[in-house]
């Protein structure tokens, strides 16, 4: 067999390849990465517990699913930890909302920085005092606040609020942030918080290598091909080379640790070198707050949509416009020599702790026949990746050709390569879009309907929806895939691939074909999993208009089901209650007693809404009545005197 990877290797031929894996990191440049820039004044007092250990949850960098994380998350012994200024300053803004950052308030500092604490429980203090008076003057649940710089200044380790675990939040901790004057964040840990401790290295998992042109291949095939790696200390390498040819993209699995930790965290630098020249630096240690959607152009998002792993890319897509590299000789990926080419990589966290990987890829010209294809469930499968459609079928004759139809016309294509009783063919949609395909095996629709550009203004025009795509609203070109079906009298409208990330919102207008009777209850819902998400959209002379920043398949569905109120506690001390809709989700609530509205707290991942008073010391008496409402219009209303 051609592929080192089916090699039965012999306890010999192995040890000799993990001395010569470890000669290759001891050859290494050890050229270091340069380690940031501490803060010019490093006198912040940490805001949890000053002087003791703190255990992180999360750090500044690390990849979430539709964005960079932005702070520090330091973990709390459960909610009401007292919450610290890191410095002397004044309190410029209060937030409260039921998702997100939930309670939140930002101190700006002399420095010009501002400090941002999240996740709240509760606000102390004259500023606290002022936003609940502020709530109830409005009769708003949320708010977001702004003050002056003689209004509420506060001095270092003074007692801000009180840590909690609302809006977004997986858990009670505190969210921590430090902005610049330009609003960016930056890493909280240039203070060098004594409290935070790490001599852990990144932990790397796999090595991902990808196909980037029609030519290119991996192990003889074309596609994205995942590597678990060993490991030797802090350094990690595949034990044998992989076969390759053409242009590669590679993408790497790891994260970063803490000692006497089980979280995992964002690594802040990493870089490539291909026989030791390097091509490839990522640096990310500031987060501009308009560019932290980018992330879905850092990360391999097809990959995070269908399994959920974050596969950094080693390499830079077209549509990738975040500003965190440098020195970058190698955008769209690899070109390898003639004969074996060398890969290096080094992943750093912000404390310096280092992690090498080192791997081989041997130079094998692309062949007619390989043994190395796993087989397919189905007779036709196909796959799109960067701009090819790969198209796989299981053979039926001798015959290895198929037939691509584009508006009307057959185009007769040969297999790229063969194996395993099946054919392979690769078709660049750069140039070709097809109707359908046909082989030996039968015909498959395709659905494409156009090729949409990622950089400048589009509109697509059809007889049953009509899309408005904003400049840059795409990461790469999109082969729009469109389809239009009816079950048991209910309409589905599949809009583009659900594994192409959209950077942007799209203007989507559908034209339904069946006739809906209008009223509140008719919404209009995206798929999401086994579930449906709720749209906002407009209904304007039988056309529907909505914003998506997801392609998806949608339908209109009925919500004729109030949401459920259910008591957990009512008293003169407190009012607790747990309320969730079955459908569309909760629009709105509203509390009243005696007639005078009531602060109601939501958390929307319990479900769970609590009473707040203006006045702590008065007591619930009299006739209390609490309404929700969900997005469909249906209302439920709990009344109960105390």
């Amino acid at each position: 067999m051609r592929s080192y990877w089916s090699l039965k290797l012999s306890e010999v031929v192995f040890f000799s390849l993990f001395l010569f894996c470890g000669s290759a990191f001891a050859q290494f440049s050890p050229d270091k990465i340069p380690l940031p820039r501490r803060a010019e004044k490093n006198n912040y007092l940490f805001p949890i517990k000053p002087g003791n250990t703190a255990l992180l949850t999360g750090t500044m960098g690390e990849l979430r699913s539709t964005h960079f994380h932005a702070g520090l998350d330091i973990d709390t012994p459960g909610i009401g930890v007292p919450v610290l200024s890191v410095d002397d300053g004044y309190i410029s803004r209060a937030t409260a909302t039921t998702s997100g950052y939930g309670n939140v308030l930002y101190v700006t500092h002399t420095d010009g920085n501002t400090t941002v604490y999240a996740h709240l429980d509760e606000f102390k203090g004259a500023v606290g005092d002022y936003i609940r008076k502020e709530r109830y003057s409005r009769k708003v649940s949320e708010t977001d606040l702004t003050f002056l710089p003689n209004q509420f200044k506060v001095s270092k380790g003074e007692v801000l609020a009180l840590s909690g675990n609302t809006g977004g939040s997986g858990g009670p901790h505190l969210h921590f942030e430090v902005r610049n004057e330009n609003n960016e964040a930056i890493n909280p840990l240039t203070y060098d918080f004594t409290e935070v401790m790490d001599n852990v290295s990144p932990l790397v998992f796999k090595v991902a290598l990808k196909t980037m042109d029609i030519k290119s291949r991996i192990n003889d095939q074309f596609g994205r091909f995942e590597f678990s790696v060993v490991k030797n200390g802090s350094n990690y390498f595949l034990p044998y080379p992989i076969l390759a040819t053409g242009n590669i993209g590679i993408e790497i699995l790891a994260h970063d640790k803490m000692e006497n930790s089980r979280f995992h965290y964002g690594i802040n630098y990493i870089d490539m070198r291909i026989d030791s020249q390097l091509v490839f630096t990522q640096t990310i240690d500031k987060i501009n707050f308009n560019e932290t959607r980018g992330i879905l152009a850092l990360m391999d998002y097809k990959v995070l949509e269908l399994n959920g792993a974050r596969y950094n890319k080693l390499y830079i897509d077209d549509g990738n416009r975040l500003d965190y590299y440098s020195g970058v000789t190698k955008k769209n990926g690899v070109a390898l020599k003639e004969t074996e080419t060398q890969v290096d990589i080094r992943l750093k966290d912000f404390n310096g702790n280092l992690s090498k990987v080192h791997f081989v890829l041997k130079q094998s010209p692309a062949v007619i026949e390989t043994s190395l294809l796993t087989s397919i469930n189905k007779p036709i499968v196909t796959e799109i990746q960067e701009n090819i459609l790969k198209v796989t079928c299981k053979a039926c004759s001798n015959e290895n050709k198929i037939t691509l139809w584009e508006k009307g016309k057959p185009i007769t294509i040969d297999a790229s390569y063969t194996g395993a009783n099946q054919y392979v063919f690769l078709v660049n949609l750069q140039t070709l879009l097809p109707d359908s395909i046909q082989s030996c095996r039968g015909t498959v629709k395709t659905n494409f309907k156009d090729k949409i550009p990622s950089e400048t203004e589009y509109k697509y025009y059809s007889d049953w929806v009509d899309i408005e795509f904003p400049r840059q609203s795409l990461y790469d070109t999109a082969f729009l895939e469109l389809s239009y079906d009816t079950l048991q009298g209910q309409e589905f409208f599949t809009i583009g691939n659900r594994t192409q990330a959209l950077s942007k919102s799209i203007s989507i207008t559908l034209k339904p074909k069946l006739n809906y009777f209008q009223s509140r209850n008719l919404g209009l819902y995206r798929k999401e999993g086994k579930g449906f998400i709720y749209v906002p959209y407009e209904w304007k002379s039988n056309r529907v208009k909505f914003n998506s920043r997801n392609f998806g398949q949608f339908t209109f569905l009925r919500d004729t089901i109030p949401p459920i109120i259910t008591k957990i506690g009512l008293s003169t001390a407190a009012a607790r209650f747990k309320i969730r809709d079955n459908l569309s989700g909760i629009s709105y609530f509203e509390a009243n007693l005696n007639g005078q509205w009531l602060l109601m707290v939501y958390d929307y991942k319990t479900g769970i809404l609590k009473s707040e008073k203006l006045d702590s010391t008065k007591m619930l008496i009299g006739d209390f009545e609490l309404k929700v409402v969900d997005q469909a219009g249906n209302e439920s209303i709990f009344k109960q005197k105390i």
